[in-house]
């Protein structure tokens, strides 16, 4: 038998506890939660996947579990968003019940043709109809796919060109070239393309005497919201209905690896390839370019995290545990059985026990939330879609197997984070080495000031866990990749320290909420954060000569310091030195000057003690040079 190197076995062993950790707020009593998403994932090849879980309007649960990326080595947290395919539709159908409730518009109005909703829409006004019988099309049957298409019938040629094999069934969404190059439009499509396509094709039945589930319909209904609101589809949908929730993590998703959103997961396809969405010729993952998730919106586009769909649920189930969006008598039409399908309703599957849940799936997506009668609402995203035959079973026994399985519920609600972030940041007094920094406070208890070097802010606080700040920069708590915490507090203004010369810094504010009703864990609102840079280059051009050189202690730190050790750095000619020691909060200890320093080694002696006289105890402590505008600071520890 061969020897396997010991390395490789504790890397695989890393790799394989990473795989199978949860990160999130833990809540003892149900534990077996974990387990139970665990095994599932595990059963089915998962890489990654959140779940969120509200009782009576309260989130009880919200946990991430195995890796966010496809190298797999970045453990998801739980405010990784997901795209979540056809759980968009719902969302739809909750704008169009709004438009319903203001009188808007009517479940009855006509949609095309002559006194319908779209007659003056751009493109589709100017579609050469055949089929009269699209102008019967309601909203309402667009919103209980009953409009009169049905995508399992074949319409495409084969082969399907451009693509150089054949696509079953007659949903554009899976042949996208096909269909910008028959109607002669570029690449990439849009929704209007796909749209016009079925329009110019016809229907396949009446509109209202079947049911036939149709991604092309809630497109319409996307069009319907924009024409309507005189809005784009996606800022309606989130002026109107998420951010009065204080929902600011759902958005609509892109394309490409490279455009995805903050915090937004990698997804894992099912290995197969496509043309590129694109028209550029290149075979490219299904999952990045060859769907055109840019040309979902308003069916299967949005992205977003269990947290925020799990608020949205707890505002539009009918109960009075938390305030909904939509009145009850429109919520009620809403989840009316369909005449042609009782298991359907306006964007929602229902069924008799009066529980509403809505599933979603593409190449590198699987999503799952519901509302039970009885007070239950979940939310569950996944970065890969399942393809075992008893992934859906499983799926949908998850949650349930959850609820029964948990030995109690806490009293916690992880959903009262704030709902209004930080915002109009600003600088003053920028220095060579510090910056004064306000904002206008959001509606948090409290909030954190994160500062990172020459790059964007990619690391966030944790939900759960608490941070220090420290003033001087690098001095905090770092969440990682040297994003480091520079305030903990309620303060809207404060000037921050130890930023060195020419270079930028990047800044971000992000408002919390803790108290016993969120059983004492902070969480934190990352959404809608302004990130602002500031630059000490303008203000910090050197005096005397070139830049100083390197400087250290006299052995690599933490090198201990104690009276008789030198401080030494290396310096050009310079005509202002000056070395300051502070404590870890910042304060000043003592300070040394040197003026017409010459070029060379040089180096001070510390008796530890203050400018005083008075002597300072063992401990951290910082020192900071300055040479004519260059400032550099740096940690020692100083020996009885």
């Amino acid at each position: 038998m061969k020897r396997v190197d010991s390395k490789i076995i504790v890397i695989i062993y890393l790799l394989s506890n990473l795989l199978l950790s949860q990160t999130g707020i833990p809540v003892s009593e149900m534990n077996d939660c974990d387990n139970l998403m665990k095994n599932f994932m595990n059963k089915h090849s998962i890489p990654g996947g959140t779940f969120a879980l509200a009782k009576n309007g309260k989130l009880i649960y919200m946990r991430a579990f195995g890796t966010s990326n496809n190298n797999g080595n970045i453990q998801t947290q739980p405010y990784n968003l997901f795209r979540i395919a056809s759980i968009s539709k719902p969302i739809t159908a909750v704008a169009i019940m709004k438009l319903v409730e203001n009188d808007s518009i009517s479940l009855t109005d006509k949609v095309f043709g002559v006194g319908g909703l779209l007659e003056n829409h751009t493109q589709l006004s100017n579609v050469n109809i055949t089929d009269s019988r699209i102008y019967d099309i309601t909203v309402q049957h667009l919103l209980e796919h009953s409009a009169g298409w049905n995508r399992d019938l074949n319409c495409f040629p084969d082969p399907t060109t451009p693509y150089p094999w054949h696509f079953d069934g007659c949903d554009p969404i899976v042949a996208p070239l096909h269909v910008t190059s028959k109607l002669g439009y570029q690449n990439p499509g849009t929704e209007e393309n796909f749209i016009q396509f079925l329009l110019e094709k016809g229907l396949d039945f009446s509109p209202g005497t079947n049911y036939a589930y149709s991604n092309i319909g809630y497109s319409v209904l996307g069009e319907i919201i924009e024409i309507i609101s005189d809005k784009n589809y996606e800022n309606y949908v989130a002026s109107e209905i998420f951010h009065p929730l204080g929902i600011f993590d759902t958005h609509l998703g892109k394309n490409l690896l490279v455009d995805k959103m903050e915090r937004e997961v990698e997804y894992k396809g099912d290995g197969y390839i496509t043309l590129s969405c694109y028209g550029t010729g290149d075979y490219v993952p299904w999952e990045y370019g060859g769907h055109n998730l840019e040309a979902m919106g308003s069916h299967g586009g949005w992205v977003s995290t269990s947290r925020d769909l799990v608020k949205l649920l707890v505002s539009i189930d009918g109960f009075k545990t938390k305030p909904d969006i939509l009145n009850s008598s429109i919520i009620e039409q809403m989840v009316a059985p369909s005449a042609n399908n009782q298991y359907y309703a306006k964007g929602w599957q229902v069924n008799a026990a009066n529980n509403w849940w809505h599933t979603g799936a593409f190449s590198g997506t699987s999503s799952f939330f519901g509302r039970t009668h009885d007070g239950y609402t979940w939310a569950i995203l996944l970065n890969k879609r399942g393809i075992k035959g008893d992934f859906w079973a499983n799926f949908d026994n998850l949650p349930w197997d959850c609820i029964t399985s948990a030995k109690s519920f806490p009293s916690h609600d992880l959903m009262e984070f704030p709902s209004e972030n930080s915002s109009n940041i600003s600088f003053s007094n920028i220095s060579h080495n510090s910056a004064t920094i306000h904002w206008k406070k959001g509606n948090g208890t409290n909030r954190i000031l994160i500062a990172k070097e020459n790059n964007q802010i990619d690391h966030f606080p944790l939900d759960g866990v608490s941070y220090k700040g420290n003033l001087i920069f690098g001095n905090g708590d770092n969440l990682g990749n040297d994003c480091y915490v520079l305030y903990n507090g309620i303060n809207d203004s404060l000037t921050v320290s130890g930023l060195s010369s020419k270079t930028k810094y990047y800044f971000r504010v992000f408002e919390y909420n803790q108290s016993s009703i969120t059983g004492g864990f902070p969480l934190y609102m990352l959404g809608n954060s302004e990130n602002r840079v500031v630059d000490t280059h303008s203000l910090s051009i050197p005096i005397g000569g070139d830049m100083p050189r390197l400087f250290s202690l006299s052995q690599n730190y933490p090198n201990p310091f104690n009276p008789t050790t030198s401080l030494r750095f290396d310096l050009p000619e310079v005509t202002d030195v000056t070395v300051t020691i502070f404590n870890m909060l910042g304060q000043k200890i003592k300070t040394f000057n040197m003026n017409d320093t010459p070029a060379g080694y040089h180096s001070i002696k510390w008796d530890a003690t203050n400018d005083y006289g008075d002597p300072v105890g063992a401990g951290v402590y910082l020192y900071q040079l300055r040479a004519n505008e260059f400032v550099k600071t740096r940690k020692m520890v100083l020996l009885k």
